[in-house]
């Protein structure tokens, strides 16, 4: 299996490629594409409409190979969270979120939506994050990144029985910043968007990220789809301490080229994400700063809405979730200034599958817990006269 080929690593255009090397026309690759992603096929022998000769010729060079599932967890709102073995010790996490018909009927899924990731922990390192905690080990591969869609997409069509499709969204907000494996993100973006591949929307199939500016210019050339932006402060310096990538690209910068990329995007706004953090980012006065700094951006075409997050708390961060009233009333001070806002509803939250949550049980590659310790150390040789609680804390 070390010399074949995995197709999942192809998008239509690179399997038309492939396929040439083997002799064959760009039709084979056509119905070969089909076969892999619309009916979840790996056999090749069950490939009936290829020309025999061809599926021998496959059989000895090239396979169709998901991930291997480590575990899988369902919550009690129907979230399923499954975490994938992409080896070297390390693994992955997507998560499926159903939405059902709003007459209350849970057998008829309005819309269901895939998280999926792009690469083994994350670089990025907000402060907020679970998977930046876990440090970075490497990119995904285009294969990787489509085999969490093709295992999701036909699991669940055996589970429901059906042969309809139950995927109808992708948002790229798993574990790590996608823009930072654009290489293997825009062909497995355009698998995605292939008619003969998943069909999904390029409304329907979002990019998140927290601000690599030059790959969204790229991305707005390239493959243009929806895009959420992980904004989550009103002003660089607190920014640059929530998303550290701030200090390259600022804020002014960043909301430029958001405006620049509504030329091209199939959406007429930018979706900002901002996660709400008790004491640090949810006061009147910021939300106020928000509104500033949008209306700055307005003349240059920038039209947005704000999707608040209840922070998911875990121990490494030293963060608290704000309060409910506060999330509603700071959302009221932008919805009254004219901003579309929402609050996201935590879903998969008994799982660890909720917003921020996702770190794929791997080892520490920060070690997290040996810098905090060192930090304390020389804290402590710092102040002198720190006293330390019964709870381990300074005060």
């Amino acid at each position: 299996m070390t010399s074949s080929v995995n197709l999942l690593d192809f998008d239509l255009n690179g399997l038309a490629a492939y396929c040439e090397t083997l002799g064959e026309k760009r039709f084979r690759a056509t119905q070969l594409f089909r076969w892999i992603h619309q009916r979840g096929a790996s056999d090749f022998s069950a490939m009936s409409d290829l020309a025999k000769s061809l599926r021998e010729k496959l059989a000895g060079v090239a396979h169709v190979t998901a991930l291997p599932v480590i575990t899988q967890h369902e919550s009690k709102d129907g979230t399923i969270k499954w975490l994938f073995d992409v080896g070297g010790g390390n693994a992955v996490e997507a998560v499926f979120i159903p939405e059902y018909a709003d007459d209350g009927d849970d057998s008829v899924l309005d819309r269901g939506t895939l998280c999926v990731s792009s690469q083994a922990g994350c670089a990025v390192n907000c402060r907020f994050c679970s998977t930046g905690h876990q440090g970075f080990s490497r990119n995904l591969t285009t294969g990787e990144i489509v085999a969490q869609l093709w295992f999701a997409e036909h699991f669940l069509r055996r589970h429901l029985k059906t042969d309809q499709r139950v995927i109808s969204n992708v948002v790229m907000m798993g574990m790590g910043e996608p823009l930072q494996n654009y290489s293997a993100l825009v062909p497995a973006l355009r698998t995605m968007l292939d008619d003969h591949g998943y069909g999904l929307s390029r409304r329907r199939v979002t990019v998140s990220t927290s601000g690599v500016v030059p790959m969204i210019d790229r991305l707005a050339r390239d493959c243009p789809v929806a895009l959420a932006v992980s904004l989550h402060a009103p002003d660089d310096v607190l920014r640059d301490h929530l998303v550290p990538l701030n200090r390259k690209y600022p804020l002014d910068e960043l909301l430029t080229t958001c405006a620049r990329y509504l030329e091209h995007a199939p959406r007429d706004f930018i979706t900002f994400e901002y996660c709400m953090l008790d004491g640090v980012n949810d006061a009147p006065e910021q939300a106020q700063k928000l509104i500033d700094l949008v209306r700055r951006h307005a003349g240059e075409g920038l039209r947005c809405k704000f999707n608040l997050i209840p922070f998911n708390p875990f121990p490494e961060s030293g963060l608290v979730r704000s309060p409910a009233s506060r999330v509603q009333s700071f959302a009221k001070i932008l919805s009254d200034a004219g901003i579309v806002t929402t609050v996201r509803k935590t879903r998969g939250d008994d799982i660890d599958a909720a917003c921020g949550q996702l770190a794929g049980d791997v080892k520490d590659r920060t070690r997290v817990h040996e810098r905090v310790a060192r930090q304390r150390t020389v804290m402590l040789h710092q102040v002198g006269s720190a006293v330390v609680d019964a709870n381990g804390k300074t005060s």
